[in-house]
């Protein structure tokens, strides 16, 4: 039997399996039978938490964080960062005693894509992410819809595009992947349309997004798209910082952009814990 915890980020869910000395066997073919809706947990994504020390793409950061995130997509495959898959991870660490909250700086975690600090309040985690490289311009093509947009890198890639005024947000079909130029997105990318939203209190810009995240399909939310979709708003805006409330179908996230880094905040909720027959998968 394999224990797991379940969690969410907006909408966006993870299998959370505790693996501190890396001891667990875990094989693309487990983690997409247990991201199975239908005959698995179910999730867009499994997170392994495991000591640094104990990862091998976690080792180099052992002296600065105690733990790894192992983040995996529903396929099976790996990726390297997750916005809301580190608030959900830094939850876990915080319900189990396993980090300090109160800690300077925030709880270290280590990832695919460098390390990250987060700090909790309340139901409420931000994590600084450090400053997205917004740097080139591409397309993303469903059926006749060709749509201009900005590649953004938080980690992982990402492609912004701004839909037309007479597309509606809700009116895209997200069940396939859009095509994007494989030679501007070698490793694949998650895309992300966008329109804006009215004003909100405590924003300086709002936007309404949709996503479809590579290995994983459309998801309810996407934390690191809704930092890239933040900075390109800021830049379209003529801003260097500033903060953007950015809502999906799973709930709102915050970006704040400062003079040194991002942040990207919302809530982190984990909701059940079980065990699996992994043989049964």
């Amino acid at each position: 039997m394999l224990a797991f915890t379940k969690g969410h980020g907006t909408g966006n869910d993870f299998v959370v399996l505790a693996d501190p000395d890396g001891q667990l066997d875990l094989t693309p073919g487990l983690v997409a039978a247990l991201c199975d809706r239908r005959r698995g947990i179910g999730a867009d994504g499994v997170l392994r938490v495991i000591r640094a020390a104990k990862h091998p793409e976690g080792a180099g950061l052992a002296g600065e964080a105690e733990w790894f995130m192992d983040y995996w997509n529903a396929d099976g495959s790996f990726a390297e960062m997750c916005g809301n898959g580190v608030r959900v991870f830094v939850r876990y660490l915080l319900t189990h005693g396993l980090a300090d909250g109160s800690a300077a700086g925030g709880v270290p975690v280590a990832t695919r894509a460098g390390l990250v600090r987060a700090v909790a309040d309340g139901d409420t985690i931000a994590v600084d992410m450090g400053t997205p490289r917004v740097y080139d311009a591409s397309t993303a093509t469903m059926g006749p819809l060709t749509v201009p947009g900005t590649a953004v890198d938080c980690g992982n890639p990402h492609l912004v595009c701004a839909l037309p005024a007479a597309v509606p947000l809700e009116s895209l079909d997200l069940h396939t992947a859009p095509a994007h130029d494989a030679a501007v997105f070698p490793a694949g990318v998650n895309v992300e349309f966008t329109t804006p939203g009215e004003p909100v209190d405590g924003a300086d810009l709002h936007v309404r997004m949709r996503v479809h995240e590579r290995g994983s399909g459309e998801t309810l939310s996407c934390g690191t798209g809704a930092l890239a979709v933040g900075a390109v708003a800021l830049r379209d805006a003529g801003r260097a910082t500033g903060v953007v409330a950015v809502d999906l179908p799973g709930g709102r996230l915050t970006v704040t952009v400062d003079e040194r880094t991002a942040w990207l905040s919302g809530p982190a909720v984990l909701v059940a814990t079980g065990t699996v027959d992994r043989a049964a998968l």
